[in-house]
């Protein structure tokens, strides 16, 4: 062989090593691309994983703060009933009382202006019993709307605070 064929051969082996350094630089960046690709898509999975824990812990805390405004509302309106049936039973003694009152003012007398001031106090009495009645029914109507919204209201604050904790 010659010195020329043995250069080229030279020449070619070195250019086949470089070749192949190139190569294997290239296979081990595209490894440790694929690793650090593997591991970016390990961690944005973890975070994705983590993220619909935390928002399914969050829901649940939201749906368990709900039931328990709720149960707490409802406590609250039977308490409310509970008072007002106590008031309706005052409120029905005191029209029977008014009723005692102006029975009691209806009795007879002989005296013709007995008589007279007994009917203008019967008439005043029946009139004073029927505005008793009248205003003790209205205010106990009142009261039942007022404790309904007071209750709707604190519930539905209570809702609110709980979703923006």
């Amino acid at each position: 062989m010659s010195g020329w064929g043995v250069r080229a051969i030279g020449l070619l082996l070195v250019v086949a090593s470089y070749w192949g350094a190139y190569e294997h630089g290239r296979s081990v960046e595209r490894a440790d691309a694929g690793q650090a690709s593997a591991e970016r898509d390990s961690g944005d999975r973890l975070a994705e994983v983590q993220g619909e824990r935390d928002a399914r812990q969050e829901e649940q805390r939201r749906a368990e703060a709900r039931e328990e405004v709720r149960a707490h509302a409802q406590e609250q309106r039977t308490i409310a009933e509970a008072d007002a049936a106590s008031a309706d039973t005052a409120g029905q003694r005191l029209r029977d009382e008014a009723g005692k009152l102006v029975s009691a003012v209806n009795c007879t007398a002989t005296d013709t202006a007995a008589i007279a001031r007994g009917q203008a106090a019967t008439r005043a009495a029946m009139v004073l019993s029927d505005l008793l009645a009248r205003a003790d029914a209205r205010a106990g109507e009142l009261a039942k709307a007022y404790d309904r919204a007071r209750i709707a209201g604190l519930a539905c604050e209570a809702s609110y605070t709980a979703l923006v904790k």
